[in-house]
Formats: structure tokens, sequence, C-alpha cells
């Protein structure tokens, strides 16, 4: 059975004096080499943690699962890093756990790549080589539905988002399509919250083409981010395969180099409405992107000098490259950072102002960037160790941090960093005793200059007006804190304690009408706002 560690410890900035505290540390640990894809925060900030692991005897035992290959993998963590569960889901060869999307509804839909067919926890057969393989679980981890997506040839699945109709958007590669463009496509499938499948774009060049990252756009769309080895498609984009559903478009525009970066906007229908080129002479591979108040970032590392359309060049190894676009993807300026070795960019998370009060996007104050380092030549003091940049809305770099935790070991590779509504962060990745033990590990910080740029309310109730559950967020630290509700004659209704900055309150009982929370602290610090039920 894999175990689990918590520990506090306590970490100095390179730059600057502000401290981070490490408020836990949790390390899940393996006898083989385990993958971490991805941590997704839920409405009351709990941590899916996912990714895809080999289960030891006792486990597939404890889940009548026999099994030898890579199962898709989630632990689920409370806010002070305790496991709330454990689940597995299985074929009988190797899965792997790519992407992660929390619903609106609660619950969340798992994307991944499945070499197997039918048996164990997969309940279809294999289409032919690797398919996209999804399971839409409760926030309990129990099975909804599942869906298995594919053609004779290998598919993959990179990234997953929800729609504002409560579909999905699900991305990912194919290789030598039958009616696609080059050695490797990109695929993007719309389905509705059931999983039936509605249509499906193939995009790709004269070349390979592959999706790194799908994020939703406020107009309903998704931008989608590809590392991309394929001058332009000059054939015809039309193809015959006597579907109604699958549409295919190919690319327009040439590669400046070995790798380019490709961006894609798609509009709310799935149709393409622009796309973009970047890159210089050399290999430059996208990584991730984030929707800001003045557009987009996009982000990858970069082994260019200035050539292409690349302005910025390279100190060392390969730089963290960004590039700023607005929303007709129009550039607006390009950036890059050095950690002397090959530095890996895998997350952005940004930092908003205050909320609008004419419902328009907060305005950004800055873009948390996340990553590691790879040792290349000489080795560096902090390579192979999580470090975190902050950069201003303009790409200006405030400072930058290394990441250790309460223990370092040989390899130390980053997967995914959130950053939570209270300016806490929790960093996940790979942290490696030896040579083919890959851990997990998770490490919550405490950051005072992120805690700074966080705009707080004292207290802050969602949905509101509520339905069936709402969610109470407290803005100020406390250790215990208690939640009552009241009605607006004064008579109590609901008392709970918590040690939690977003806790979920019952509202199914309550009557339509107006009820008072309060929010009593252990600091003797207290808050109160309106309930209305629906």
């Amino acid at each position: 059975m894999k175990k689990l560690y918590m520990s506090a410890y306590f970490l100095c900035a390179v730059t600057g004096f502000s401290a981070q505290e490490v408020l836990w540390q949790k390390d899940i640990k393996s006898s083989t080499q385990d993958f971490l894809s991805q941590v997704t925060t839920t409405i009351d900030q709990q941590y899916l943690i996912t990714g895809s692991s080999i289960q030891t005897k006792n486990q597939q035992l404890s889940t009548n699962n026999q099994n030898n290959g890579y199962d898709f993998h989630l632990v689920k963590l409370d806010q002070q890093g305790k496991e709330v569960w454990e689940k597995y889901f299985s074929g009988q060869n190797h899965d792997f756990l790519s992407a992660t999307v929390a619903t609106q509804e609660g619950g969340f839909l798992l994307a991944g790549t499945s070499f197997s067919g039918k048996g164990l926890d997969k309940k279809d057969d294999s289409k032919g080589g690797s398919d996209v393989w999804l399971i839409r679980i409760n926030e309990f981890g129990d099975e909804l539905w599942q869906k298995t997506l594919g053609t004779s040839q290998d598919e993959e699945a990179k990234s997953v988002i929800q729609t504002t109709n409560f579909g999905f958007m699900v991305a990912g590669n194919v290789q030598n399509s039958r009616n696609g463009f080059g050695s490797k496509d990109v695929t993007v499938t719309t389905l509705d919250k059931n999983g039936k499948v509605l249509s499906e774009l193939i995009l790709g060049g004269r070349g390979l083409d592959e999706v790194e990252k799908m994020i939703p756009t406020p107009d309903g769309g998704a931008l989608l981010g590809m590392y991309s080895r394929s001058s332009e498609y000059a054939g015809s984009g039309k193809r015959e395969d006597g579907s109604s559903t699958i549409s295919y478009q190919p690319k327009t525009t040439n590669n400046f180099g070995e790798g380019d970066f490709w961006i894609v906007k798609l509009n709310n229908d799935g149709k393409v409405e622009w796309e973009k080129n970047f890159g210089g002479k050399g290999d430059d591979h996208l990584r991730t992107m984030a929707f800001t108040s003045s557009g987009y970032i996009i982000g990858g590392e970069s082994r260019s000098e200035r050539s292409g359309n690349k302005t910025v060049g390279i100190e060392e190894g390969t730089d963290i490259w960004l590039i700023s676009l607005n929303t007709k993807g129009d550039e607006q300026w390009q950036k890059s950072y050095n950690f002397k070795n090959r530095d890996i960019l895998m997350s952005m998370n940004v930092i908003s102002g205050k909320p609008s009060t004419d419902n328009r996007q907060p305005s950004t104050k800055g873009v948390l960037l996340g990553g590691y380092t790879q040792a290349e030549g000489r080795i560096e003091a902090d390579d192979e160790t999580f470090w975190m940049l902050y950069i201003d809305n303009n790409g200006n770099e405030q400072w930058r941090k290394h990441v250790k935790g309460e223990s370092r070991k040989k390899e130390e590779r980053l997967s995914d960093l959130k950053m939570n509504k209270d300016g806490s962060i929790v960093l996940a990745g790979t942290s490696a005793e030896e040579l083919g033990k890959e851990n997990w590990k998770i490490v919550k910080l405490g950051d005072s200059q992120i805690d700074q740029l966080i705009e707080k309310q004292d207290i802050k109730i969602y949905p509101n007006p509520v339905s069936d559950y709402c969610y109470v967020e407290v803005g100020f630290d406390f250790k215990e804190a208690e939640i009552i509700l009241y009605d607006m004659g004064g008579r109590q209704l609901q008392s709970l304690k918590t040690k939690n900055k977003v806790t979920k309150i019952n509202t199914q009982n309550l009557i339509q009408g107006a009820y008072l929370i309060v929010v009593k602290t252990d600091t003797e610090k207290t808050a109160n706002a309106k309930l209305i039920k629906k």
C-alpha cells in the first residue's frame, strides 16, 4: 500500500525578504515510476491529484482489479492535506490519465489514453490502437458514465474543458489519420453533459502537430495551444468520410523553425476563428496558456535565438518564452526568462484585481508561473527543484523562488501549480528517491508576497441566491470558526464548526426567503452576510 506523509517546514525566498511557509507537504510513495498530471481545485478548495500508477498486489486485491499495467490514479485531499479518498480506474492494459476538469455541477471529468479493451473498469471495446477514455465521476469518486473515443489509429487525450452549456470539449492527437493532414493531427471532440458526441474537429498541417493545452474563453469558445512541426497544408481542407459530425481544418500558417507555437481560437460553435504561428529558427515548445484581462498569455520553452517572429533571444539551454496576445490574436509583447539550464514551464495562474461592478473581466495584476529546471552540462544549485516566477501584466519579472519543501530528492519535476482564493499555493509533481521510483510530491505554501496581491472579503457566499448548497468563504486567518445560520427573525437554524477557509452549507431544507450567515472565529473576529434562498 502506498504510504502518505505530511509535514510542515519553512523556506526563504531566492530574491527579496519574503518567507514562504510550507503549510503541509504530502508525499505519496511508490515502488514504481508514477506519473502525476494535474491538480484540480474544487469549489470548496479541496484538491484532486490525478495521474497514472501501477498498483501493488495488495491494492489490486482491495479493488478486485488484476492488472499489471498503468491505471488512472486519483487522490482527493482536503484543505489541510488529509486524504478524503483514493481511487483507481483500471483496464487490462496500460491506461494513462492526462487531464481533469472540475464540473460546475460538482464532480469531475477524467480524460486519458487507453490501450485496454473491454474488461475490469473499462466498459467499451477498444476502437483499435490507443483510444481516448473519458470517465465522469461525482465528488466522491463514483462513476457516473464513461466513453471510449477512437478509430483504428492511435489517439491520445491531452486536455479537457467544460463548456457553457454544461457539455465538454476534449482535445487530443491522432496519428496517421485516414483523412488527416500529416503524421499527427489534433482532434477536438465536443460532447454533451451525458457523453454524447456532438461534433469532432481535426486540425493539422503537412507534418506533426500536437495539442498541449486547451482553455475556455469568455465567449463560450476555446483556445488551443499546439506544438507544431508542420508547414501550411496547401491542399483542399475538404474531407469525405460519411460522417456529418466530423469537420477538417488545414493549417494555414507556416513554421519559422524546427518546432513552433501554433495557437488556434475556436468560437462557441467549435469553428476556427483565427490562428497564429510563433517561433524562431530552433525548436520552440508550447506548454500552457492563460486568459487575462488584456487577452491571452502563451508560454513554453525556446531554443531559438532572435529569428522568425521571435524578438527575444536565449541565454543558456532552453529559456521560458512568453507571448501576450489580445483577444483577436495580435501580439502585444514577448518576454524571455532563464534559470541557466533546460527550463520547463508547466503552469500559469492569473492574479486578478477587485471584481468589476459592471460584469467586465477584472483587471489582471500579474501571473504566477510554475516549472522546473533540468541540468544540461554543469549542474546549478537549484536544478531539479520546483520553481515559481511572478510577473506583472506586462511581463516584467517581479520575483522568483525555488520550492524544496521538507526534503529534496535527486529529480523533482513540477507537473502543476494552482493558486487558491486565499493566496495559498499548491504545487504538485514527482520526486525521485532513485531511478524508476518517482513518488508524488504535493506542497501547499503560504506566501506573504502573493497574499498581499489577493483581493479578499471578510465573508463571501456563493452561489447566492442558492438552491441546494452554498459555500461560505472566510477571507481572514483563523484556526477554528463557527458558522451559524439564522432566519430573519433571529432564530438559529444551523451551526457547524470548521477549520476551512471555504465550507459547504446544506440549504435544501430552507424555504424561500432571506437568511443571515454569521461567522465567529477563535480570534474573536466576526463577519456576516445575507443569504437568499430561491
